[in-house]
């Protein structure tokens, strides 16, 4: 039987170790991962192997030959371009043609019984095997569920944590018969798990998961690769380690020198030929590789060192890597999480601060203090996008370096002099970021209309008149001392979440463009923006009636830059208006939910004593909408958004209606009602505005003051909800007590659990588990419905250590029960 590795991946995520050296070929515990693989086929029998290789071919091929010095006959399959996991095995067919064959990673890290694989791949009468194992956090991975014999049920390649529903993951390792080459098109880019497996299950083929024990890490971040370190100097894998154990946990390798007054610590690794002198401490977790200098004085913790480096005298290095045939210079400092790249030199009494990244090639001189990372923040790179963008505390998360650095990523994901529009609301904060960001896209060949202080929803529409995105700077809602920087796509919506991954690793890679002298961006200020913005709400939204109706209406701007448009479109709409707080206020960029319920109570005040159709309370920056009745009474923003959905429905009677899953199914009935129908999305915002797009959408809304009207656009906008809302009232003759009063009540209890990340795959499969053979809906979380109709909805946050928990009954009795049982599911796995 042959083995099939696959060692042509680019390891981009590993950059810098990966700028010169294939991924395949990094060492953990001074042998290349690959090397580990092998020898672990080896011990299983397969001792014939091919190798398909793409990037950086030759350094793969030069390493390790023909096999012969492993006892192994490899031979190499090249792809010309990337072919993907099923093309490239399938670019290896001739060699695979004639028998059962074991599809395996060369930068995966694993002890697994390959044997035991094999003979349960035989034992079903599989056509394709589909190594599983158990992982803490699922979101790099195919998620899997297979059934009581093992087949293949359900299979999610990388999702987000609201599409979480267990933490069996694909491993990338496959037993297949030569049947499913039937399936892979020749010279075009396909996956396995993409294209090829649900084709198969879509036809019924045997496919079948083997949930393996042991160790299994995939080294694709710098964070798994140190660990993979530790773990195997912890034992906690099963690999052969080059070396004597010369005191527990010290491993020592042929031919090193280390001098009786160095201190070491294990576990840890010294390699071949390398040289320890005396008052050297090296602690726990630390692998020094093959002629590696380490100088009088120094501190190596946590650091993996590849070969042929020198470490000067006094040096300090923790948590860190360090390519190969770098030096690095007396008394200098490297932080946790830093990487050097190969060949580079450290000056003397130098600091490299905490996961910054340095090049290969690269020069540090003597005395710097290199800190182009963001050493002030408490979130990591891994969570750089939360619900609204970018967000942080002003100055200490969020400063303008990190703006500029955000801004020339952003910049360099786009064409050479695209066009970016940018706007800020009221705030101080928000002003200095912005001229930053401003900056840094002009240094980046990139052209920039400025709109200064505008609505969210203008900055939208602007960015949609001709950019190719756009980036607008707020204070997040309800923390003051807190600002969000979102980006747009070329439609004013939030950045995708593909666009958001392409953001974060270009970020996370350093890698900024820069312009030219002659291609510096230009900067340029847009004028009657909000002409254009009200000339066009009026032309798109229905206002036929309002001028008969005779509405008087309370409006509150909050003073926030809502205000900023109601003016002339308060006078174009023809209604007798009375506009409270309409100036800006920069002290108070934001409002915390105390104030905001305080003004809710002023509005209703006003509404009442002066015999209002009704009152609308904007946001700071005009994305979201509260109302107040006739009476003054504050209609809730989940009741709100049944109002509205009863309005729309009952003029339009028919088209969808995009609502999150955490809404009440009293959506539906109120839909159903009106001849429209609902269509159920994540909670993601970019979700609602996808389906928004649709031609069919009529409404959308997420149940917390936002409101998409689709003929205006597909993403939240107060100013176009309120003249709609306008509309809707002036023809319906209908007050809004008496459409609240004819909907039904919902009974949706809601609740936050603290989870810790390394249990939440946990959670997520324990919930699926407990469903049994109740109906589960995985549109966003876990979604369970019971026999009679109640439902409860598990959903993990995606930016912080919290799952959410939902529950609907026909009472709030009935409801509670529901989400304490819930509730008791998920702290039982999280336990």
């Amino acid at each position: 039987m042959k083995a099939v590795v696959m060692a042509g991946g680019e390891g981009t995520r590993l950059r810098p170790m990966t700028s010169s050296m294939p991924k395949p070929l990094l060492p953990v515990a001074n042998r290349p991962i690959m090397e580990h693989v092998l020898r672990l086929l080896k011990r299983h029998g397969l001792t014939e192997t091919v190798v398909t290789v793409q990037f950086l071919a030759s350094l793969v091929k030069n390493y390790f030959g023909d096999g012969e010095e492993l006892g192994m006959e490899l031979t190499y399959a090249h792809e010309e371009k990337p072919l993907g996991t099923a093309g490239s095995v399938k670019n290896a067919e001739e060699a695979l043609k004639d028998d059962t064959f074991l599809v395996i990673s060369g930068d995966a890290l694993t002890d697994f019984d390959l044997s035991d694989l094999i003979a349960f791949h035989k034992e079903k009468g599989a056509l394709v095997t589909v190594c599983l194992t158990r992982v803490p956090n699922p979101l790099e991975f195919g998620i899997t569920i297979v059934d009581d014999e093992g087949r293949v049920e359900r299979f999610l390649e990388k999702p987000t944590w609201g599409q979480v529903f267990s933490d069996t993951v694909n491993t990338g390792i496959y037993v297949m018969e030569p049947e499913v080459f039937d399936y892979v098109e020749p010279d075009v880019s396909v996956d396995w798990s993409g294209d090829v497996f649900p084709q198969l299950m879509k036809e019924g083929k045997p496919v079948f998961g083997y949930v393996a024990e042991g160790y299994w890490e995939d080294v694709g971040t710098h964070e798994s690769y140190v660990k993979a370190q530790a773990d195997v100097l912890e034992g906690k894998v099963d690999v052969e380690l080059d070396g004597f154990e010369i005191s527990p946990g010290v491993w020592v390798a042929e031919g090193a020198e280390v001098h009786p007054d160095a201190v070491l610590r294990g576990p840890l690794y010294i390699g071949d030929y390398a040289k320890v002198e005396a008052d050297v401490e090296i602690r726990e977790h630390t692998v020094v590789g093959s002629n590696v200098v380490v100088k009088g004085g120094a501190f190596l913790h946590k650091a993996v060192v590849h070969d042929n480096v020198y470490i000067g005298p006094h040096s300090n290095l923790r948590g860190c890597v360090i390519g190969k045939n770098t030096d690095i210079m007396r008394a200098a400092r490297i932080e946790d999480g830093a990487v050097i790249g190969d060949e580079c030199l450290v000056g003397e009494e130098s600091i490299v601060q905490g996961n910054v990244r340095v090049y290969p090639f690269k020069t540090i001189e003597a005395g710097a203090f290199v800190n182009t990372s963001v050493i002030w923040e408490s979130r990591g790179q891994v969570h750089l996008f939360g619900a609204r963008g970018v967000s942080g505390i002003l100055n200490v998360e969020i400063t303008p370096e990190l703006a500029v650095r955000l801004a020339g990523a952003y910049a360099t994901t786009l064409k050479k002099g695209a066009t970016v529009t940018t706007a800020r609301d009221h705030s101080r904060g928000a002003r200095a970021l912005k001229r930053a960001v401003i900056s840094a896209l002009q240094a980046s060949a990139i052209d920039v209309r400025d709109l200064e202080n505008v609505p969210l929803p203008v900055a939208r529409q602007q960015t949609a008149r001709g950019s190719a995105g756009g980036i607008m700077i707020r204070t997040t809602p309800g923390i003051p001392d807190s600002v969000d920087i979102m980006f747009f796509d070329e439609r004013g919506a939030d950045l995708s979440q593909a666009g958001q991954r392409k953001l974060d690793r270009v970020y996370a890679r350093q890698e900024y463009r820069r312009a030219f002298p002659g291609e510096i961006g230009d900067l340029s200020f847009p004028s009657s923006v909000f002409d254009q913005y009200t000339g066009a709400l009026l032309r798109r939204v229905d206002t036929t009636g309002i001028a008969e109706a005779g509405l008087k209406v309370v409006v509150d701007a909050s003073n926030g830059s809502a205000g900023l448009v109601l003016p002339s479109l308060l006078g174009r709409l023809g209604v007798d208006s009375l506009t409270i707080n309409p100036g800006l206020d920069e002290s108070r960029p934001t409002e915390s939910a105390e104030s905001r319920r305080a003004g809710l109570v002023r509005l209703g005040e006003i509404v009442a004593s002066a015999r209002a159709a009704f009152g609308v309370r904007f946001d700071t920056v005009g994305e979201r909408l509260s109302l107040v009745d006739e009476r003054g009474r504050i209609i809730e923003d989940d009741r709100a958004l049944l109002v509205m959905l009863d309005l729309v429905a009952a003029e339009r009677r028919s088209g969808r209606v995009a609502l999150p899953v955490t809404t009440t199914r009293i959506a539906e009935q109120v839909a159903a009602y009106h001849g429209t129908q609902v269509d159920w999305t994540t909670t993601s915002p970019d979700d609602l505005t996808r389906v928004g797009r649709e031609d069919s959408t009529i409404f959308g809304g997420d149940g917390r003051g936002g409101f998409i009207v689709p003929e205006c656009s597909s993403v939240f906008d107060g100013t176009a909800a309120f003249v709609r809302l306008i509309g809707l009232v002036a023809r319906t003759q209908l007050t809004l007590s008496q459409i609240d009063a004819r909907i039904p009540r919902a009974h949706v209890l809601r609740r936050d659990l603290a989870t810790p990340w390394a249990v939440k795959g946990l959670v997520m499969r324990r919930v699926v588990e407990a469903a049994g053979d109740r109906h589960v809906d995985t549109t966003d979380g876990v979604r369970v419905v019971e026999a009679d109709g109640r439902w409860a909805l598990v959903l993990p946050d995606p930016a912080e250590a919290v799952t959410h928990l939902w529950a609907e009954g026909p009472d709030d009795t009935s409801a509670q029960e529901l989400l304490d049982e819930w509730a008791a599911v998920v702290d039982s796995a999280g336990r």
